[in-house]
């Protein structure tokens, strides 16, 4: 049984404080988080979450990326950012990372360097030999292994002291997969930030606007799939539901851009064209407002055909009280309550896709109202950006712990 993240400290109160007090040390404690770059998605929302939690209990908090559009927001939280080419995969560059990264250990006289991607591990983990520096890593995703060069590459960010795995679904990935010590996993599902993802929350001027930018028609049911535009997203299995379903009264939304795509963007434009639903699906590149467009929206669909490592898309769906439909692998199975928050659908299945928005379309008002309260209360209970933040930083707790009870550093992992 993978471990779930121990409650070593309140970090709620003050992690520095309650580790100093418990191990006699005055130093404040230093985590570093290295991460490619600070853009969308999963792993850089946790990457932003967990060091804004660093800085409310007291530690100090660093953030080594290539940069992106949301380093500000570190900033803002109190976080310092460290701009290294650390999403380089060219191996002189990620040779050339380790010093770079050891001098920040140094400079820093940080405590923990915790890695959130392959390439910038096997800089960090060789970085982190001959300092008092110790590596850790969280595993967002079931990577490839197509080959043993895929399998070796991929390595690297399961040899953490701890590893936290996203989900049970990754957790046995890693014990399937690598050669790991269970007792070292970590279990931390990601969090949604409740005080920005709930319906009270969203203004009607938000939703209104969010309409006008969207031009959509009045009284049209909406279905909406945010994902970015790649083929293992589904889209194209949501577009011939749609047309499976001959309803005229319905508008799909696919939120997401295709990020040098263009050919499957063409493809889902053509097979949009095709089927004459050009009336009905809009492709939009992006969307800054995701809890109005959540409020706005009368089914949310994941159509993913590969299984996820967690998914966010359906527990912020399920904070916001939406009926959300989505394939049955990967994390989603943990996420969801199968037919009590949501629908759980084979992957690649139009017909069942079609099936599934029939029926959340059919719920009566007190149908939605039950599954709209069961959703929110699952979301309320088991992920929750405090949930995520508060045993992430107990795993620092105990890996700090760990490390001043064992000093000098180990290095068996890096070497």
């Amino acid at each position: 049984m993978v471990i779930m993240a121990q409650m070593t400290f309140n970090s709620q109160k003050n992690m520095a404080t309650s580790f100093q007090n418990h191990m006699g040390i005055s130093k404040t404690p230093v985590i570093v988080q290295i991460i490619p770059e600070l853009g969308p998605g999963g792993a850089e929302q946790g990457c932003l979450d967990v060091a804004a939690g660093l800085v409310q209990a007291g530690s100090r908090s660093i953030v080594i990326s290539n940069g992106g559009a949301r380093v500000h927001e570190l900033i803002r939280a109190g976080s310092l950012h460290i701009n290294l080419p650390v999403h380089s995969k060219n191996p002189f560059t990620m040779w050339q990372n380790i010093g770079r990264i050891r001098k920040v250990i140094k400079e820093h006289d940080v405590d923990i360097v915790h890695v959130r991607s392959r390439a910038p591990a096997w800089s960090a983990m060789r970085a982190c030999i001959g300092t008092n520096a110790r590596f850790m890593t969280t595993v967002h995703a079931p990577y490839n292994i197509s080959s043993k060069i895929k399998r070796f590459y991929n390595s690297a960010i399961t040899k953490g002291e701890y590893v936290i795995a996203i989900s049970n679904y990754v957790a046995n990935y890693l014990i399937e997969n690598y050669d790991i010590d269970q007792r070292n996993i970590r279990l931390v599902y990601n969090g949604v930030a409740l005080e920005k993802f709930h319906p009270l929350n969203v203004k009607p001027a938000q939703i209104i606007a969010v309409t006008k930018e969207w031009r959509l028609p009045d009284g049209a049911s909406i279905i909406m799939l945010p994902a970015r535009i790649t083929r293992w997203k589904g889209h194209h299995v949501l577009i011939d539901a749609m047309a499976k379903l001959k309803r005229d009264d319905l508008f799909c939304v696919l939120i997401g851009s295709d990020q040098g795509r263009k050919e499957y963007r063409e493809e889902l434009e053509l097979k949009i064209e095709e089927l004459n639903l050009g009336g009905q699906i809009r492709i939009i590149d992006h969307c800054s407002d995701m809890p109005a467009a959540y409020m706005l929206s009368t089914i949310v669909v994941s159509a993913s055909t590969d299984p996820e490592g967690f998914g966010r898309v359906p527990i912020e769906a399920q904070a916001m009280g939406r009926p959300i439909i989505a394939t049955d692998h990967g994390g989603a199975q943990e996420t969801i309550v199968r037919n009590e928050t949501g629908w759980l659908i084979p992957p690649n299945d139009s017909d069942a896709l079609c099936t599934a928005i029939k029926e959340a379309l059919s719920l009566n008002a007190n149908q939605k109202s039950i599954l709209a309260t069961n959703a929110m209360a699952n979301i309320s209970y088991n992920f929750t950006k405090d949930k995520m933040v508060d045993e992430s930083l107990n795993v620092y707790a105990e890996l700090l712990q760990r490390k001043f009870a064992l000093h000098p550093p180990l290095r068996e992992a890096a070497e």
